[in-house]
C-alpha cells in the first residue's frame, strides 16, 4: 500500500494550520515572546507544564532555553524548567494529593512573583494545568497559555492566550512547538541583540 497521498495531505494540513495560526496569532505570539524575555531579563524564570505530547513540548522548549535554540552564536543558559520532568515529584504528588495537583504544588514550591508559567493544553481543559495556572495567578506569576480551538476552560484565564485555530490534536501540537521555537528566537534576539 502506498501512502503518498496521506503524506501529502498531512503536510498540506500542517502547513495550512501553521499559516492560519500565523495570520491569527502573530500579535499574541510576539507579546508572549517579549514578556518571556522581560521576565528573564529581570532575573525571573520560566516554568512550563502540560500533559502527554504537551509535556514533551514543555521539555523540548526548556531544552532550547537552557542550552540554545540555534548554533548561530554561543550564549549564557536561560532560567527555565519543565514541571513535567521530575518523575519522583509527579508520582509522589499524584499518589499523595491527586493528579490534579502535580503542577500546582511545584508552582507553589518553585515559583516567585515575577516568574512566568507557560501552560500547554490542546483542549484547554486539563485539570492539573488549570490548577497550576490558578496557583501562578495567586502568586503574581505571569502566565501564558498555548491552547487549541476553542480554548476550553482555560480561555481568558492567562495573561496571554495563544489559541490555535484548529481542533485536530496533531495539528495543534505541531503549531505549539513551532510557536515555542519562535518565542525562543524572540527571547534570544531580545536578550542577546549584538549576537
Amino acid at each position: 500500500m502506498k501512502y503518498s497521498e496521506v503524506i501529502r495531505n498531512t503536510f498540506n494540513e500542517s502547513a495550512s494550520a501553521k499559516k492560519e495560526t500565523s495570520d491569527k496569532c502573530a500579535v499574541d505570539i510576539e507579546k508572549a515572546g517579549i514578556l518571556c524575555a522581560d521576565v528573564l531579563r529581570s532575573g525571573g524564570k520560566l516554568m512550563l507544564c502540560g500533559n502527554g505530547g504537551s509535556a514533551s513540548d514543555a521539555q523540548h522548549i526548556v531544552a532550547e532555553l537552557v542550552i540554545r535554540l540555534s548554533s548561530r552564536f554561543d550564549r549564557k543558559p536561560l532560567a527555565a524548567l519543565a514541571l513535567t520532568a521530575n518523575s519522583s515529584v509527579l508520582t509522589a504528588g499524584g499518589n499523595d494529593y491527586g493528579f490534579d495537583t502535580i503542577f500546582s504544588r511545584q508552582v507553589e514550591a518553585l515559583g516567585k512573583p515575577g516568574d512566568l508559567l507557560v501552560c500547554i493544553s490542546t483542549s484547554g481543559n486539563s485539570g492539573n494545568v488549570i490548577k497550576a495556572l490558578e496557583s501562578a495567578k495567586s502568586l503574581d506569576i505571569h502566565t501564558v497559555a498555548f491552547l487549541g480551538s476553542p480554548g476550553g476552560k482555560m480561555k481568558g484565564k492567562a495573561d496571554i492566550d495563544i489559541i490555535i485555530p484548529n481542533t485536530t490534536t496533531a495539528r495543534i501540537q505541531e503549531c505549539h512547538i513551532t510557536i515555542g521555537h519562535i518565542i525562543c528566537d524572540i527571547i534570544e534576539r531580545e536578550l542577546f541583540p549584538s549576537d
